[in-house]
């Protein structure tokens, strides 16, 4: 566990990734005086996932904030079996990403930013592309977007009023 996180026992079962660091610069009359922005991953890998953005003047503190910031920002994901339950665009910014199920055996075939979401998540077979622009933090957001608007069959069955065997015959 890092430090400086909450001690609750939920906290031990959550990995943190780091997705993008981002140095930035502002000149000043010394010279010039450098900030971080970190983007990092939270999941369990069981279908709980989330993403925070950090800054701050040093890299592991802006790391550290992001942690927070993601466990704070936990989104449930609906699996089926090892993949998603049906195909998605999620889109933010100028950046889209599609994800599709794949079948077993066939992995996380996606970029690295969206690799890491998803494994996070839980998901091990699945096709993603990501479509137009590839900016880290616009990726990311699109991926969250896709995942957001994932439904469960058994939800689908719920919002309509009938049971699960209805829509599968």
């Amino acid at each position: 566990m890092a430090i400086g996180y909450n001690d609750k026992a939920e906290d031990t079962e959550f990995e943190d990734k780091v997705i993008h660091i981002n140095r930035c610069a502002k000149v000043v009359k010394g010279g010039r005086r450098f900030s971080f922005a970190a983007i990092v991953v939270v999941g369990n890998k069981k279908g709980q996932v989330g993403v925070g953005l950090g800054k701050a003047t040093e890299v592991p503190e802006a790391i550290k904030k992001a942690g927070k910031r993601a466990r704070k920002a936990l989104v449930t994901v609906p699996l089926h079996g090892t993949t998603i339950p049906h195909e998605i665009t999620g889109a933010f910014g100028a950046s889209s990403v599609l994800m599709k199920p794949a079948p077993e055996g066939s992995g996380v075939i996606a970029s690295s930013a969206v690799r890491a979401i998803l494994e996070a998540a839980g998901v091990k077979n699945i096709l993603t592309k990501s479509l137009r622009r590839d900016n880290p933090h616009n990726i990311v957001r699109a991926t969250f977007d896709a995942l957001k608007g994932l439904r469960s069959l058994s939800d689908i069955a719920k919002s309509r009023g009938k049971t699960v065997s209805d829509l599968q015959s």
